[in-house]
This record gives structure tokens, C-alpha cells and sequence, in this order.
């Protein structure tokens, strides 16, 4: 059996990938930098799992997991991010992934969900689906987030919570020149005319969490 391990960010991608070599030694851990090289890697051998960022430069990490289940259906997909926004995840299993835990998570439950999912089961991290539960659907109506790419509902998250736009850029691997088009593009789509208006929105649409 053998993983492929998507992260763009090489450090923290070896890092994992030697502590999935570690505790799974039966497995063979691929990696992949990027969306397109996770699409070329799957058709060289086809994993029986794939662990995906869902921030990938280029091709997001969304994008790339409805293009391998649109050509593998029954591969199975575990999302690992620093995301932890409800709109994300459910975009994320939407588009066919089994599992999604945050990269806040402990080491062993990293490797639990990775044993689950290889068994066959949906794995979500336990305050990701208690929140799922106790708000089914809370977001998935409002059409302005229905509107956004995987790529602007990702900025978008990041902007509302705050996060300058050089980080954003430095996170996502993109420049800053195009966050600021995708800011552009999000007021447009918003109807909103300051950053401020934006963060607030988020609040609103329930999709931030509030400070305090």
C-alpha cells in the first residue's frame, strides 16, 4: 500500500512524510508539491490514499481532488490543512474527500485517521464534526459562497480572520499581487468596500468565529 503525501511546503511535507515512514513502515509515503504533480504521480502508480492540502499554489488543493475522483472514484482523499473553516470542509468532502483534520493535530491522530480511512471509514477531527452536527448546512445556502472559487473562499476566510495579505500570499504560495486581485474581486462580489466590511461579513455570515 503507499500514500501520497500533497503539501507544497517542503519542509513541513519531508516532516510528515518521515513520521508517516516512521509509525506506518509498511507503507511507501509518495510526495507531491503541487496539484499538477499530484495528478501526474497518480497516473505513474495509483495511491490508496492521498493526504492534500487544501492550500496548493496553482491548482488548489480542492480543484485537484475533484479531478482524481473524477478519474478514480473510489480513491479516497484525506484533506490535512491549517483550515478549519466549516465552508472549507464541506467543500472538501463535497468534492469526494473521506476525511479532514487540521494540522493542529497531535502526531497519533494523524496516524489514526490515516488507518481509519485506509480501512475503509470517514475520519472528520472530533471538533470539526461536533461542529458539522450542531450546524448542518448553517452555510452552504448563502449564495455569495456558492459564487467563490475554491481559491476565493479560501482567501476569503484568511482575509476575514484577519490575516494580513503578505501572509496570505506567503502561505499560499502565490504573490502578493494576486491577493490583492482576489481582494479586488471578493468586494466586487460582496458588495463590500473595505477590509473591515469584509472581516464583519465573515462574522455575520457565521463562517469566523468571533473573538471572545
Amino acid at each position: 500500500m503507499n500514500i501520497l503525501l500533497v503539501d507544497d511546503h517542503a519542509v513541513v511535507r519531508q516532516g510528515y512524510a518521515s513520521l508517516l515512514r516512521a509509525l506506518l513502515p509498511a507503507l511507501e509515503v509518495r510526495e507531491a508539491g503541487t496539484g499538477e504533480e499530484a495528478l501526474s504521480r497518480v497516473q505513474e502508480a495509483v495511491p490508496n490514499l492521498v493526504i492534500m492540502d487544501f492550500g496548493l499554489p496553482g491548482i488548489s488543493g480542492l480543484e485537484t481532488t475533484r479531478r482524481l475522483r473524477q478519474r478514480l472514484p473510489q480513491l479516497r482523499v484525506l484533506f490535512f490543512s491549517m483550515h478549519d473553516e466549516l465552508p472549507l470542509v464541506r467543500q472538501a468532502l463535497e468534492a469526494g474527500a473521506s476525511g479532514y483534520l487540521t494540522k493542529s493535530s497531535a502526531p497519533e491522530v494523524l496516524i489514526e485517521a490515516v488507518r481509519r480511512i485506509l480501512a475503509g471509514h470517514a475520519y472528520i477531527e472530533q471538533p470539526l464534526a461536533t461542529q458539522l452536527a450542531c450546524h448542518p448546512q448553517q452555510d452552504a445556502s448563502d449564495p455569495r459562497l456558492q459564487s467563490m472559487t475554491p481559491r476565493e473562499l479560501e482567501i476569503f476566510m484568511m482575509l476575514a480572520k484577519g490575516t494580513p495579505a503578505r501572509m496570505i500570499a506567503e502561505q499560499l504560495s502565490i504573490s502578493a499581487k494576486t491577493v490583492s486581485n482576489h481582494l479586488t474581486l471578493l468586494k466586487s462580489k460582496l458588495q463590500v468596500s473595505s477590509h473591515a466590511e469584509l472581516v464583519h461579513l465573515g462574522i455575520d455570515m457565521g463562517v469566523v468565529r468571533k473573538a471572545g
